[in-house]
């Protein structure tokens, strides 16, 4: 299929580590957007994020361990490859640029729908792209009224009560995740070491509400 007719989405985030609830999310979204492709983009330097994220070569690498085996589903390093911090703005008109044509729909949740009108040039990123909201049945969807003028899709948001810090600080504390992240996410969490800080670190005061 020609980029002049692909439904393509985009579906950021800093993926620390990436579980079963994005998973779902992005195979959602493949079906009831009826999407012919679904690109992920780990974030670089997340311009909301105040806390010190995992190396950025394992988070790409968990994202692909992730999706490997949907061939609809693609990951992009434009993020990862840009110095200073990651505005959605400036990567989709990047990925516009590279692929004119395409109909880019957006992937965002609640929260994010709900701060959208915070984000940086985010009028110029309405007029770029469709939002695609995911939306959960027992929670209503807010936003500011400007972006709620502005037509959007939603999604339906699997109901999994799963969360990356809530899977950092149960590493931290030395507790299984095989239930929350896919299996080959779980090995290469585990073969790394990673999230699993000292009790004194900067990390795991963070995770147990010290700072």
């Amino acid at each position: 299929m020609s980029d002049t007719t692909s439904r393509v989405g985009i579906f950021g985030g800093s993926f620390d580590p990436v579980h079963n609830a994005h998973v779902a999310l992005a195979r959602q979204a493949l079906a009831e957007l009826a999407l012919d492709e679904l690109v992920w983009l780990p974030a670089g330097q997340p311009w909301q994020k105040q806390r010190v994220l995992a190396p950025v070569e394992h988070r790409e690498a968990m994202v692909r361990l992730a999706i490997d085996g949907e061939p609809r589903y693609t990951l992009s390093r434009i993020e990862i490859e840009r110095e200073g911090p990651s505005y959605t703005v400036d990567t989709v008109r990047t990925l516009t640029a590279q692929r004119p044509g395409v109909d880019w729909h957006l992937v965002i949740g609640q929260d994010q729908y709900a701060g959208f009108h915070t984000w940086h040039g985010w009028q110029e990123l309405l007029g770029l792209v469709t939002l695609a909201v995911a939306n959960r049945a027992d929670a209503p969807l807010n936003a500011d009224p400007q972006v709620l003028r502005v037509p959007h899709e939603a999604i339906a948001l699997p109901m999994m009560d799963i969360s990356s810090t809530d899977i950092r600080a149960r590493l931290a504390r030395g507790l299984g995740i095989a239930d929350l992240v896919p299996a080959s996410v779980a090995g290469y969490i585990a073969r790394h070491h990673l999230y699993q800080d000292p009790p004194g670190s900067a990390l795991a005061q963070e995770l147990n509400g010290h700072s």
